[in-house]
């Protein structure tokens, strides 16, 4: 008897070492300081919780304990009903920790509000008042993840890269669903939404390759919708750019459209440089040209609407699933051709002179 169950715990033990050999601290021990305050803020909650948590689940046992059926010294009073100073430590003692957690966790929301610029690189370096973040555009597509450097002029799929000890601006959207972007030593996850921009402001400290995903379950690749995040010196950053442009294609309204299709488990690709405008037309979806505007359409509806016309200046759209079939959706058509008789792009326009 004793043999087997000596087995039984050894494989109950390996078991669960094998389950928890694909657990990732860097949750808990992130480098980027955004993501460091997270977790500090998840280890005082924790601790605090605690506090109450354990000498509870103490004196149930205790109780149990004591006063089972056959203790018979354990004090019997049926007629008890009353204690003011247990009461007093019954709600006096979780009042003070739900009191602290919030103070705690109202304090930290506004501090860790992603849309809050930095102001520090790390707990002890102060932000240089010359320091200029690095911007990169994000849009979660069906199922890779498209990053647009407007400053350098570049543009990846499934791979990201940034300095360290530089603050980093992210701003967000999506293609078709909801979903979320999480690199989980930078910062914590933040949702992007199609026709919306959201925003993230973080900084990675240590240099090193980290594990980028899709934390929001957005369809059949959601599983496969991954990437890698560099954190790099300056010059190894400057390489990475140059990399870029000596191996990129050019990302254009037509190469955009193409790589926006459904597809699953992309390789990274490279894009040496990104049509002027492209990422307004992608938060307003109307990258094609043949749809309005979200921004157009609301400036229309804010001047009282298009009237009766409006209905008939529809159109079917298509695209093609991740199966190849064909989809069709009716949209407002747009007003004029991507780019207006002045040589700008629509979305450049200022809405009062919208072409009729």
């Amino acid at each position: 008897m004793y043999p087997n169950k000596s087995l039984l715990t050894r494989v109950l033990v390996l078991s669960a070492g094998v389950a928890l050999s694909g657990c990732n601290a860097v949750v808990m021990k992130p480098h980027g300081d955004i993501a460091q305050q997270q977790a500090n803020l998840i280890v005082t909650s924790t601790l605090l919780m605690l506090l109450i948590i354990v000498p509870v689940i103490a004196l149930t046992l205790i109780f149990a304990y004591r006063y089972r059926q056959s203790n018979t010294d354990a004090t019997y009073a049926p007629d008890w009903d009353h204690s003011t100073r247990l009461e007093l430590v019954i709600w006096g003692a979780p009042l003070l920790i739900i009191i602290a957690l919030g103070a705690i966790t109202w304090i930290s929301t506004h501090k860790l509000d992603p849309f809050r610029p930095l102001d520090r690189i790390a707990a002890d370096k102060p932000l240089p008042a010359d320091v200029k973040p690095l911007e990169v555009y994000a849009v979660s597509m069906d199922w890779k993840w498209l990053f647009i450097y407007p400053e350098q002029g570049i543009a990846t799929v499934n791979e990201l890269a940034a300095p360290v000890d530089r603050p980093i601006r992210f701003k967000l959207t999506s293609t078709t669903v909801m979903n979320t972007f999480y690199v989980p030593a930078l910062a914590g996850m933040i949702y992007t939404m199609p026709g919306m921009q959201t925003q993230l402001n973080a900084v990675i400290n240590k240099a090193g390759v980290y594990d980028g995903l899709s934390a929001h379950y957005s369809g059949e690749g959601f599983s496969g919708m991954r990437f890698k995040f560099h954190g790099l010196s300056d010059e190894d950053f400057a390489r990475w750019v140059e990399t870029n442009r000596a191996a990129g294609a050019a990302l254009d309204r037509q190469a955009y459209l193409k790589l926006e299709q459904p597809s699953t488990r992309e390789p990274v690709q490279r894009f040496a440089n990104v049509e002027a405008g492209l990422w307004s037309a992608i938060v307003d979806r109307c990258v094609d040209g043949r749809k309005m505007c979200a921004s157009q359409m609301m400036a229309i509806d804010a001047a009282g609407g298009a009237g009766k016309g409006g209905v008939a200046a529809t159109m079917r759209s298509t695209w093609r699933d991740l199966n190849g079939e064909r989809r069709e959706r009716q949209v407002v058509a747009a007003l004029c051709t991507p780019t207006n008789l002045q040589g700008l792009p629509l979305e450049a326009l200022p809405y009062d002179v919208l072409p009729n």
